[in-house]
């Protein structure tokens, strides 16, 4: 049973294929060429990086690469971080077998990447974060970082073993390509240039990955258009066949897929990748500027529409390839398990051009180092930033940097381990691959909290994070339960696997089930809305508790850690309407102390004086005192 990282659940035996003597299409010498001169111009990419100044690197250089990286590559490598290998096999898969539905996803992706480029950038950036969970200190306590910290460290390493693991599985089950093999060069390729090279290496080596991406799907969709007769054609056996879905309008959160689960849903699913996670808010905060970190996030937004119309195209020709009579399907195609179609299409489609198999099997592998260095250097910067330098002495520049390497090459080894425990899973797999997907809403939820919310306090950020892990994992492994007890592969949950952000292939009988009630009616909440559900069980839980323990009401709140909703809003409004609506406040419980701004702001890193001026502003609308109006606050 091959998994797919948002819970693709399959029929195909866990273990990898002995016997590829019948009927199992193999690799040409110039398909091995192809895909080993990828891994090593990555591995050349990442070493250069690596050399270039050896001896002069700085902490900051291989964590945050100076904050000095420009625009297009911040973009490129957000695109490639969470596009893995399993969401290239998975969207055209799901595209195959249901239809272009999944293709209204791309409506998500307008808020789902405008949000963060207006509100968690700019709090982030200002700031000079180096950790996404340093945030949580400065807005909350200590404890509450450790708590975030220790949370996306434990979502982060079960996935990265997975996102290893299972498309090395899915290729040696397609190929023949020996699986260990494969997992064993990609884990130690991908620890080496990430440790000695540092987040600049990672980023630039994405780069490279994502054309490798492109290029690979592209030739797919070119050759097969071709022998099918044009995309004209393909789009035509398409729409007769009932392929071409309509606007799907239903609103009952139950059904796996519809315009509002998709456009809206996904929304949420997209601010857990785009707005919190760590491997991105790494890359928005080694930008050189504000500015640079915004652009980069709405270069984003063209990417994931190309890259989500190729995966769709590639569905699409697939289908409309074996509708052909002359294109029949092999008994090992029609008994594989979904995230394996795409593989033994594309060797069906190129087994006549040597080095065009090699190139998408380079494409699928690019997909996982590119996810899999995010995650090395992410969990190496939040493990030095978060849980030793606030508790060790401090350190010298170069015993950081050691340090930093080790992190990063112990992540590895760390990878290469639970690649090892994922094969041994067995139907637990599917659980570890859901808790990527259950974990990434609570963390939304945690943030969203201390952004939006100026009354909660740590009682509540605490309580409201537990109590939104409960309800995820609740949910989702009790789906998971229940469809295992009645036979059927439970709903994939969204691990960003991303997707283009996030592979939603799951198996659907062909039968037709009674609907469930009762808790069983509650476990077939659409996957979409788990990252909306769990978010909002964090903010409603973290504000009862912040009520019933008094809110802020004598401790400091740091402005900068705070996005003004209601000025801003009121600030949208007529001149009259702000006179009527605002007045000076009088109850301000919470005082406000900017001893709480990092030590590195109030030491004048902060030269734009944009920035100043709107974090002067901030602190002012907080104190009750804004310029422009004044707006009362009423505190818990």
């Amino acid at each position: 049973m091959v998994m797919m990282n948002v819970g693709v659940s399959t029929s195909a035996p866990l273990h990898p294929t002995s016997d590829t003597s019948v009927g199992t299409p193999t690799f040409s010498v110039v398909d091995y060429v192809v895909f080993t001169l990828l891994l090593l111009l990555s591995l050349v990419i990442g070493l250069y990086h690596a050399c270039r100044g050896w001896g002069h690197h700085s902490v900051g250089e291989l964590l945050m690469a100076d904050r000095q990286m420009s625009c297009l590559p911040v973009a490129l490598s957000l695109l490639a971080t969470f596009q893995s290998a399993v969401a290239i096999l998975g969207v055209p898969s799901e595209i195959y077998r249901f239809g272009t539905q999944y293709w209204f996803l791309g409506c998500s992706y307008f808020l789902g990447l405008l949000i963060p480029a207006h509100i968690f950038i700019p709090v982030f950036y200002r700031l000079r974060l180096t950790s996404a969970y340093e945030y949580l200190e400065l807005r909350f306590n200590k404890a509450v970082r450790i708590c975030g910290t220790v949370t996306f460290i434990f979502q982060m390493v079960i996935y990265m073993g997975v996102v290893l693991y299972a498309p090395s599985l899915a290729l040696n089950a397609v190929t023949g390509f020996d699986l260990w093999l494969s997992v064993l060069t990609l884990g130690i390729v991908c620890t080496i240039y990430t440790a000695l090279g540092g987040l600049k290496a990672v980023i630039w080596t994405d780069v490279f990955q994502t054309l490798v991406m492109f290029l690979g799907q592209l030739v797919v969709i070119i050759v097969g258009s071709a022998k099918v007769g044009g995309m004209g054609r393909v789009w035509e056996v398409a729409s007769q066949s009932g392929y071409i879905s309509g606007i799907e309008l239903d609103p009952d959160p139950f059904v796996r897929h519809t315009f509002w689960t998709l456009a809206f849903g996904g929304v949420f699913m997209m601010l857990s990748l785009y707005g919190v996670n760590q491997a991105q808010v790494q890359r928005y905060l080694s930008s050189r500027t504000e500015k640079a970190a915004v652009l980069s996030c709405y270069a984003v937004f063209p990417c994931q529409q190309v890259v989500l119309c190729m995966s769709c195209l590639i569905g699409l020709v697939m289908f409309a390839y074996y509708k052909d009579d002359s294109n029949t399907m092999s008994t090992q195609q029609r008994q594989a398990a979904p995230d394996q179609l795409v593989l033994y299409f594309v060797m069906d489609l190129l087994k006549d051009l040597p080095g065009l198999p090699g190139l998408f099997v380079a494409c699928l592998f690019s997909g996982s180092l590119s996810t899999i260095s995010s995650a090395f250097n992410s969990l190496a910067t939040v493990t030095m930033e978060d849980l030793i330098q606030p508790w060790s002495a401090q350190f010298s520049e170069t015993r950081a940097i050691m340090l930093s390497r080790s992190l990063a090459f112990g992540y590895g080894l760390l990878c290469l381990g639970m690649a090892y425990i994922s094969s041994q899973m067995g139907p637990v797999l599917q659980a570890a691959i859901s808790i990527f997907g259950m974990v990434g809403g609570p963390l939304l939820g945690l943030f969203c909290l201390g952004i939006f919310f100026p009354c909660a306090n740590p009682p509540g950020a605490i309580v409201g994070l537990l109590a939104g892990l409960i309800m995820a994992f609740w949910i989702g492994i009790g789906s998971i339960v229940t469809s295992m007890g009645s036979g059927v592969a439970p709903p994939s949950l969204d691990a960003p696997s991303n997707l283009t952000t996030a592979t939603v292939t799951t198996l659907i009988p062909s039968i037709t089930l009674s609907k469930p009630t009762g808790l069983q009616r509650f476990y077939s909440l659409s996957y979409l809305w788990y990252s909306a559900h769990n978010s909002t069980t964090v903010i409603v839980v973290g504000l009862i508790v912040s009520l019933l323990t008094g809110g802020m009401r004598g401790r400091p709140l740091n402005p900068g850690t705070i996005y003004p909703v209601l000025p801003k809003f009121l600030g949208l409004l007529p001149q009259s309407c702000q006179k009527r609506l605002c007045c000076k406040s009088h109850s301000q419980d919470f005082p406000v102390n900017t001893d709480l701004f990092p030590e590195k702001m109030r030491n004048g890193v902060l030269q734009d004086s944009r920035e100043k001026e709107e974090m002067a502003e901030n602190s002012s609308t907080y104190q009750g005192c804004s310029p422009t109006y004044v707006v009362q606050e009423t505190s818990l």
